[in-house]
């Protein structure tokens, strides 16, 4: 017997469904770039959003969440001090340098968002979450939003100082290097409120419940400022 054939109609039934996904695609996606912004202003509502885990949310922000875990691994690579030491320690010239860091920004990168995100999701199962270990990430790539957005200092302390930012000792070791490390401070503090904010809303948990998950991924902060001030 020969196949059956779909009529016409059923064919343009489908091309219709498939049209009108598409554009709910990628008008999600631009949601989700307009709500990244929205970190700065209204963090609660989107960690709110954040509780919708299937997979088509979780792939409209995507490029947001890898966005900003580049830019916010880029700030910490700048701000470590193998690289404020660079022209110290190893005689990098300028390209050099640069090159160093791209590739350290991908190192951090990639490590930070895998392992500081299991760290989250890890704290979230101690506290008996549900959530998975994927918006545990992408919970995580929101909170450092500022930390990314902290970059826009690098074009003033280059046109600053120049290569002292990357040696020992140099122009930027008085009173306005300090004024920049206070701000990468309070930005490192910022990221964290927002990480606790953002485990909290997402889950919907009580204060005492989420400092309980918080206080895992806490180790990672704790450790950067006990070994920045020599205290490891």
């Amino acid at each position: 017997m020969p196949a059956a054939r779909l009529p016409s109609s059923s064919f343009t039934r489908l091309d219709g469904v498939s049209a009108q996904a598409e554009p709910t695609t990628n008008s999600l996606e631009r949601t989700w770039w307009l709500r990244l912004g929205m970190v700065f202003t209204d963090p609660k509502t989107v960690f709110a959003w954040l509780r919708d885990d299937t997979d088509a949310a979780a792939q409209a922000r995507q490029e947001p969440v890898l966005l900003v875990g580049f830019l916010a691994a880029c700030a910490g690579v700048l701000t470590s001090n193998g690289i404020s030491h660079a022209l110290d320690d190893f005689g990098l010239d300028g390209v050099d340098l640069a090159v160093v860091v791209m590739f350290a920004t991908l190192i951090y990168g990639i490590v930070g968002y895998f392992f500081v995100g299991a760290l989250v999701y890890v704290g979230e199962q101690l506290a008996d979450g549900l959530g998975s270990y994927r918006r545990a990430r992408h919970i995580l790539a929101f909170a450092c939003a500022p930390l990314a957005l902290s970059l826009v200092l690098w074009p003033v302390r280059l046109a600053l100082y120049g290569s002292d930012n990357f040696k020992s000792g140099g122009s930027d070791s008085g009173t306005g290097g300090a004024i920049f490390e206070g701000i990468e401070t309070a930005v490192v503090l910022w990221c964290f409120a927002l990480l606790v904010l953002g485990i909290r809303t997402a889950n919907g948990w009580s204060w005492r419940r989420t400092l309980v998950a918080a206080a895992v991924p806490a180790i990672v902060p704790v450790l950067a400022f006990a070994r920045a001030y020599g205290a490891i």
